[in-house]
């Protein structure tokens, strides 16, 4: 069965509820990617990554643990990620006053895991993603605590729903939004929304080689599972896809496109030099896309890029990012 997604009163309603936490993050026209494509392109970002907390999980997260009962807040909430949707988790989880034990790899960047612990939670490591969903559902049984999905839910939905309405608020007559993907909790709420006020715009996910989930769900028509992620993406290695977002972005997404490591590192780096702003691999993505699968196709169109992620400490950003040279 098709799922329908949240409808866009719903969506307002949440809005409004969470104003005073969350923030509306704002657009800003990118003329130095547009002077790159040089194909008549206009371009404008959602700066999401200037959201509380880093990145978009906020507002998931707020939208699920605010929505509890008192009893369910008194037991407090757990989590799963590698970093954003723990350090959303723990911000909701202490502006709801509850308390929070978030599960982080090993691989997890030290300045993400101490965010965590500065917003009160408690962390445990795992050593992969997958053993850290494991973990995580081990404490859901043992402690009573309710698990707050990074990706899966109505809820998600809701919270994502509401980034998608603010940008068809702040954007006029745009033909096309490309959009991160992950588990598919951003997309399948942005879309949702979008595809509501705004039937006709062009829908696109981005989703990094080596955690391509989507894609394989995408063809074979259920959610699919990979064996290990493989990106410098990790705010995008997802291990599975999963009933709700993926039947709500294959409703609503148009299309799928891919770009790996190679190709983050580089729009890394054009973002930094163009525009100076520092990002993780995943707010890169979309500017990735439009620079190498998606130019023919965003000739002459107003597209909306979404950036999603800040959560990155400047000695792994310098690792990672490739700087053009002067010629």
């Amino acid at each position: 069965m098709t799922e329908s997604g949240p409808n866009i009163d719903e969506i307002r309603t949440l809005r409004n509820r969470l104003r005073d936490l969350s923030l509306r993050t704002p657009v800003m026209r990118c003329r130095a990617l547009e002077d790159r494509l040089g194909t008549d392109t206009e371009v404008v970002a959602k700066l999401e990554f200037l959201q509380r907390t880093g990145t978009f999980k906020a507002r998931g997260a707020l939208a699920t643990i605010q929505a509890l009962t008192d009893e369910q807040l008194q037991l407090g909430v757990t989590a799963v990620s590698a970093g954003n949707h723990a350090i959303a988790t723990a911000f909701a989880a202490q502006a709801s006053g509850t308390t929070a034990k978030v599960v982080m790899t090993r691989s997890s960047n030290p300045s993400r895991v101490a965010a965590c612990k500065a917003y009160g939670a408690d962390v445990v490591i795992a050593e992969d993603v997958h053993e850290a969903f494991t973990l995580a559902n081990r404490i859901r049984d043992d402690e009573n605590r309710f698990f707050v999905h990074p990706f899966e839910g109505r809820t998600v939905a809701l919270g994502t729903g509401i980034v998608g309405l603010e940008i068809c608020e702040q954007v006029d007559d745009f033909d096309a939004i490309v959009i991160p993907v992950g588990g598919g909790g951003l997309i399948g709420g942005i879309s949702n929304a979008v595809r509501q006020l705004r039937p006709e715009v062009e829908i696109i996910g981005v989703e990094p080689v080596g955690a391509d989930s989507m894609h394989r769900s995408f063809a074979s028509g259920q959610p699919e599972s990979i064996d290990a992620v493989t990106t410098i993406a990790d705010s995008l290695g997802a291990p599975f896809a999963m009933p709700y977002s993926f039947q709500l972005t294959r409703k609503n997404v148009d299309r799928l496109c891919m770009i790996d490591d190679h190709q983050l590192r580089v729009a890394m780096g054009i973002l930094f030099q163009s525009m100076r702003i520092a990002v993780e691999p995943a707010c890169a993505a979309t500017t990735a896309a439009l620079l190498g699968p998606l130019r023919a196709r965003a000739a002459g169109k107003r597209v909306v890029l979404l950036m999603c992620g800040s959560n990155i400490d400047w000695a792994t950003f310098s690792e990672q990012v490739i700087l053009e040279t002067a010629a």
